[in-house]
Order: C-alpha cells, then sequence, then structure tokens
C-alpha cells in the first residue's frame, strides 16, 4: 500500500492516517488510490471490528490537492474519475457494518468534509475550522459532502455553509451537529494529539463492548434512506433477531438477567 496513506491493525482497531502533510493531506491520484485500497481492505477484514481515521500533520484534510489539479489533470474526466476512485472508499465506510471514528484535528475543507462525515463519530480540536469553499476556486461539492451534509446538520444550514466562504470554528461544528466533540490542548501539536486519543478512546469503547452490535447499529441507520418505513422496521426486526442468536448477546443477556436476578432478591 502507499505511503499516501498509513494503514494498521491493532486488537481489533484499524488505522487508517491521510499522509501527505505538506499538502494538508489533500487528495492526489496516489491518496486517492491508497484511500480505496486501505478502506477495502480494513471493511473486508474479519478481524476489524472498528475503524480510526486521522491525518497527519497540522491539518485533517484540505479536499482535492488543486495545485495538481492545475498541473497535471487536463480534463473534466480526469477530475471525475479520481473522485470516483475516492467515492469508492467512502462507499467502503458507511456501507460496511464496522463503527468509523475520525480525528479530524486542524482545518477540514472541501472534499475532506466528505471524508470526515463518512465517520459514524467525529472528534476535532478546540482550534479547528471546517467549511466548504468549494465555490472559491469555482468547484462544486463532490465526495459525497451534497449526499451526506444535508443529513447531518440540515438542509438550511448545509446551504449556508456551501454557500458562504466560512469556516465554522469547532464550538460551532459541534453546536450545528457536524462532529460530535472537540477538545482542547495547551497548542495545535499538543490538541492534535489528543485528538487522536480520543478517538481512539471512542474506537476502544466500541471494541470493548458488543463490536457487532455497534456496527450493526450504524448499519441499520446508515442504510435506512434506501428504505420504506415498512422495509426499515422489518430490518430491523430481522437484524435484532440475527443479534440475538450469536454467542456475544446470549452471554450479555445471561449475564445481565442473573444481575438483575441478584438485585431483585
Amino acid at each position: 500500500m502507499s505511503d499516501a496513506i498509513l494503514f494498521s491493525v491493532d486488537e481489533g482497531l484499524a488505522r487508517l492516517t491521510l499522509n501527505r502533510p505538506a499538502r494538508l493531506n489533500a487528495f492526489n491520484a496516489d491518496l486517492a488510490h491508497a484511500w480505496r485500497d486501505a478502506t477495502a481492505e480494513a471493511t473486508a477484514r474479519a478481524d476489524v471490528k472498528a475503524i480510526l481515521v486521522d491525518a497527519a500533520g497540522p491539518a485533517f484534510c484540505a479536499g482535492g490537492d488543486v495545485i495538481e489539479m492545475a498541473t497535471t489533470m487536463g480534463s473534466g474526466e480526469e477530475i471525475t474519475a479520481l473522485a470516483e476512485v475516492i467515492n469508492s472508499g467512502i462507499r467502503s465506510l458507511t456501507e460496511s457494518a464496522v463503527p468509523v471514528v475520525a480525528a479530524a484535528h486542524g482545518t477540514t475543507a472541501g472534499g475532506g468534509l466528505g471524508i470526515l462525515l463518512s465517520s459514524d463519530y467525529a472528534v476535532v480540536g478546540s482550534r479547528s475550522r471546517l467549511g466548504s469553499l468549494y465555490a472559491n476556486i469555482g468547484l462544486t461539492p463532490d465526495l459525497s459532502v451534497s449526499a451526506q451534509l444535508a443529513h447531518a446538520i440540515g438542509q438550511r444550514r448545509a446551504l449556508q455553509l456551501v454557500l458562504q466562504d466560512r469556516l465554522l470554528s469547532a464550538a460551532e461544528a459541534v453546536e450545528w451537529g457536524l462532529v460530535a466533540e472537540a477538545v482542547e490542548g495547551s497548542d495545535s501539536p499538543d490538541e492534535a494529539e489528543k485528538v487522536r486519543a480520543r478517538a481512539e478512546e471512542v474506537a476502544r469503547f466500541w471494541l470493548a463492548g458488543a463490536a457487532e452490535a455497534y456496527g450493526h447499529a450504524k448499519r441499520l441507520v446508515r442504510s435506512q434512506p434506501e428504505r420504506t418505513f415498512a422495509e426499515q422496521l422489518s430490518e430491523e426486526a430481522r437484524s435484532i433477531g440475527a443479534s440475538m442468536a450469536t454467542a456475544d448477546a446470549q452471554a450479555r443477556i445471561s449475564a445481565f438477567a442473573a444481575s438483575s436476578a441478584r438485585k431483585g432478591g
């Protein structure tokens, strides 16, 4: 796998680190293909029960590498093809039954928002800034931003973000529901480490609990727009039945029943 993504698995946790810090982890062809391959591997491995996406350097992701677009890509067709490669990785994460946490320190902009929105729980730093900024260079949202942003924060707020030259503060991003929480550090490098540590804490919480149940709860919520209300009820019923049949659920239910009996006695 390319050095543009650092990939590791440790005790059920897959870590994907965007690794183009000199370009603020903006996507070029190398990072796009590495992203596609890493997300496919992480979501396909039976030993992976949670995924953490973070980034090297001072920022999470600045979207597409505009300089490389200008110097090495001669047509809109090339940009479309590259976006589809990155979209494959986004779909791997969002369509999987594996919960994903993002550690998004520093700036997240443009297509970086789509990468963040592909996580199920996002942690930022108090100094973080998040925004669209596509129109600043005459482009339209990609990498799932138009597909996911309004679902996350509502249509009116999504429009406010994509139709303005605006970066949300960390506090605003939490208030809007774009991210789950913001942590504070003594300076930017310290804050980045605290963001990563908190994100790993979230992932380890999933792993220490009923990891498969968390994963399928994520899958139910993520896949709901594909179904009618009646179909979603049926899928919920099927899923809880399948969960009930697992050894993990049987052990947890027995332990809960035994604890309740002791308290009742």
